[in-house]
């Protein structure tokens, strides 16, 4: 499936700051600083703009998507069920076999360390198949 990067003729990371401005409240600025610190986490990952409007991340394949809804932002990880996550992070898609994810929700915070060694451990897992 192609993405509508090509359409609106906009880079993925241009079309991404525009979902993060479009939003203008408290998930915007979580989109941003989550988006930030995968960027800390892995320097070398490459933004997509996928399904019409989802943020995705790669490194040697997806990583995650960040998804915007009215009461989460919720971040998916397409290998999640195989990541260790000793800090407890998941708390969504818990029954999947394969994917887990992250949804924070207004007034929440997220342990940063513990996100960057998660997106890190995304990268490796990858980079292994």
């Amino acid at each position: 499936m192609k993405d509508d990067t090509a359409a609106k003729g906009e880079s993925p990371s241009q079309l991404i700051d525009a979902r993060i401005a479009e939003l203008g409240d408290w998930r915007g600025a979580t989109l941003a600083r989550v988006r930030a610190l995968i960027k800390e986490a892995e320097p070398g990952v490459v933004e997509e703009w996928k399904w019409r409007g989802v943020p995705t991340w790669y490194r040697d394949g997806m990583i995650c998507t960040g998804e915007t809804y009215k009461k989460v932002v919720k971040l998916t990880f397409a290998k999640g069920a195989s990541l260790e996550d000793p800090a407890g992070l998941f708390n969504s898609s818990l029954d999947g076999a394969v994917r887990r994810a992250i949804d924070i929700r207004e007034g929440e915070t997220i342990d940063e360390n513990a996100f960057k060694a998660l997106i890190r451990a995304a990268v490796a897992l990858n980079a292994r198949r």
